[in-house]
């Protein structure tokens, strides 16, 4: 794939469809074979690619070092925690994933609450589900849950 061509845009609407549930990639490959890009051009296309096929390694650096620094201020690791959370909501995959486990804990303890948190009904355009539909999170919109969340941090 030519990572030149690729807009900011085009990357972060990639990561946000992307699965996070595929483990890092290992250590030496992650740190092997470094050299500095001679050109703004190959700099652009590197960082793109790096972005998206290291993803996870690059979270997890980030959790961690926010973790150290952190590790002196308590309320600002729940303040980060937060952020990563508001974060993560953006994702559809994760917002999904997290929307539905919600959902059946409430279910297992309050059928009444989980019957009040299912999601909307998505529109239905000619027999098929339209392809950009909202996220909803627990019955609301989610733009609902990264607004608190970030707001909380």
């Amino acid at each position: 794939m030519d990572w030149g061509n690729v807009t900011a845009e085009d990357l972060i609407e990639a990561l946000r469809e992307v699965d996070w549930s595929s483990p890092p990639r290992p250590l030496s490959e992650f740190f092997s074979r470094f050299t500095v890009p001679r050109s703004y051009s190959k700099w652009n296309s590197r960082l793109k690619c790096n972005l998206y096929y290291y993803r996870t390694n690059y979270f997890i650096m980030i959790v961690f070092i926010l973790g150290l620094a952190f590790l002196r201020r308590p309320l600002a690791i729940v303040a980060a925690l937060l952020t990563a959370l508001s974060i993560a909501f953006l994702n559809d995959s994760f917002a999904g994933t997290f929307s539905e486990k919600v959902t059946r804990t409430v279910r297992q303890f309050s059928p009444h609450l989980a019957a009040k948190i299912r999601p909307p009904l998505t529109p239905v355009i000619r027999g098929r589900p339209s392809a950009k539909r909202a996220i909803y999170i627990c019955g609301r919109p989610r733009w609902v849950f990264v607004f608190i969340f970030s707001t909380g941090a």
